[in-house]
């Protein structure tokens, strides 16, 4: 299950937005099941069939929601991957009950080269196209992406779904480094 907490939630909101989401997810599941056949038994408690639970931002919980995120886990072993900032393992390390049930800590760098090609090939594929690096249009978009984004896979993302809406509204049909600067110059990402 994947979850982002509001920025102002409180731990009460947190707990019931938890609690609701991952009911839906193990309904869905238990629906899945028992349509294929492969449900043997009573129904299982919903929480049973959530394994994993990630949480984006998570930078935003506030103490209370993290010691229920504690918790839970203590109770249920459902596995949790938080998601934030570089540094947020500082910020966990203050909380003794949570931070010693920490695996570890991964920060990624960005993508490398190669990396960054084989992303962008397949988000290329996504709007239609084919990603031909000789083409010096493709070069050129390719290019701008590399400059804005410094292979930051999230920033990526964000910029592809811009770029994506406004070859829509424009009704383009070719990924241009014009295409990437127009889609830069709605995000807002820092100096680039």
């Amino acid at each position: 299950m994947f979850y982002t907490p509001q920025v102002l939630a409180s731990p009460r909101q947190f707990m019931q937005d938890l609690t609701h989401i991952t009911s839906r997810v193990a309904i869905c599941i238990d629906q899945h099941l028992n349509k294929n056949g492969t449900r043997q038994g009573p129904v299982m408690h919903w929480d049973k069939h959530v394994e994993l639970i990630m949480i984006d931002e998570s930078e935003r919980l506030r103490p209370a929601a993290l010691e229920y995120l504690r918790d839970s886990y203590d109770r249920t072993n459902t596995a949790l991957i938080l998601i934030g900032m570089p540094g947020i393992e500082k910020q966990f390390s203050r909380y003794a009950q949570l931070y010693s049930r920490v695996g570890f800590a991964h920060e990624y760098r960005p993508l490398a080269e190669d990396e960054l090609r084989f992303v962008l090939e397949r988000r290329w594929r996504k709007l239609g196209q084919t990603l031909d690096p000789d083409d010096f249009t493709d070069a050129q978009a390719l290019a701008a992406i590399a400059r804005i984004t410094r292979g930051n896979f999230r920033l990526v993302d964000r910029l592809f779904t811009q770029m994506e809406r406004i070859m829509k509204i424009n009704d383009l049909n070719t990924i241009t480094d014009d295409v990437v600067e127009a889609a830069r110059s709605t995000l807002v990402i820092g100096i680039t």
